[in-house]
This record gives structure tokens, C-alpha cells and sequence, in this order.
């Protein structure tokens, strides 16, 4: 199959509009895990490392939305607070982190909700911060909850693997 454009080998009509409990559930923990994918619609690239304008030509997939796996980089070696920078500016986080929680069937069922994820909103700024422009490229990145008993397919996660995030960027 090719990575590039996998869409060869999906249906007409394919559409991949994932929710975010799909996203965390299917994806990224899929991801962590090292578990199987059906088809690799999720391209790995240290986001980064580019501006926001290059990367729909490393995506595996997508028209106006693209979906990437990505390191999380740590401002400081020892420090929980992110790195942000890009080639020619930095992402910048606006409003408040949306908990993803499992889906409302579990809820119907007497289960309790569990939270397995955290969505959070970045703007892409030009330059360097503070005097940075902003502009219309948003991403949207994805990560699992911090739960260390967190567990998929019996596997444990270790704390170095939740660095890993799924980004959509539109």
C-alpha cells in the first residue's frame, strides 16, 4: 500500500472524520501501544519541526483536515511545560482543555464514564512570541489522560509513552 496516499486502497466515498473518543481509543492508544492499524491513515511526523503551510504534504491523508502522530517536545529536559516553536513561529494554546470521556453508551449502560483523554486548542502565531501575528491555521492536539493504571489490551503504558500525541490540523 502507499503511505502517501493510502486512499487507493479505500473504498469511493471513504470519508475519516473520526470522534474524539475514536481518535483516543483507536488511534493514539493504538499508537502507544504498538497494536495494529487496518490501513495507516495517520502519518508520523514531528510537526514541529514545519510550518503549518508544508504540512499537508506530509500527511497520509486528508483535504482540508490532516491527522498526525507526533512527539510531544519538552521546553525544558526536566520539565512537564511543552515546546511549541516552529520553523517560522510557535503554536499557541487558546481557551481551556476539553476532557474527552468515553462515550455516553457506557453512561446508558450503568457504567461509569472514564476519562481517557484531554483535547486542546492552538492557534499558529508568525515570529517569535511575544510580538507574534496571528493567523488562521488551528490545530487541535490530542492526548491521553494522565492515568498511569491506564491500560489498553492488557498492556501497560509507561510514562514516556504518553508523550506521544495525535494533532489535527486545519
Amino acid at each position: 500500500m502507499n503511505m502517501k496516499h493510502p486512499q487507493s486502497s479505500l473504498p469511493p466515498g471513504f470519508r475519516f472524520h473520526p470522534t474524539d473518543e475514536e481518535l483516543i481509543l483507536h488511534y493514539l492508544k493504538k499508537k502507544i501501544t504498538s497494536s495494529p492499524f487496518p490501513v495507516s491513515i495517520i502519518a508520523d511526523v514531528d510537526i514541529y519541526k514545519f510550518d503549518p503551510w508544508d504540512l499537508p504534504d506530509k500527511a497520509a491523508f486528508g483535504e482540508k483536515e490532516w491527522y498526525f502522530f507526533s512527539p510531544r517536545d519538552r521546553k525544558y529536559p526536566n520539565g512537564a511545560r511543552p515546546n511549541r516553536a516552529a520553523a517560522s513561529g510557535y503554536w499557541k494554546a487558546t481557551g481551556t482543555d476539553k476532557v474527552i470521556v468515553t462515550s455516553s453508551m457506557a453512561d446508558r449502560r450503568g457504567e461509569v464514564q472514564e476519562n481517557i483523554g484531554v483535547k486542546k486548542a492552538l492557534v499558529f502565531y508568525k515570529g517569535r512570541p511575544p510580538k507574534g501575528m496571528k493567523t488562521n491555521w488551528i490545530m487541535h492536539e490530542y492526548r491521553l489522560a494522565d492515568n498511569p493504571n491506564s491500560n489498553f489490551n492488557n498492556r501497560p503504558l509507561k510514562p514516556k509513552d504518553s508523550s506521544m500525541r495525535v494533532s489535527l490540523i486545519f
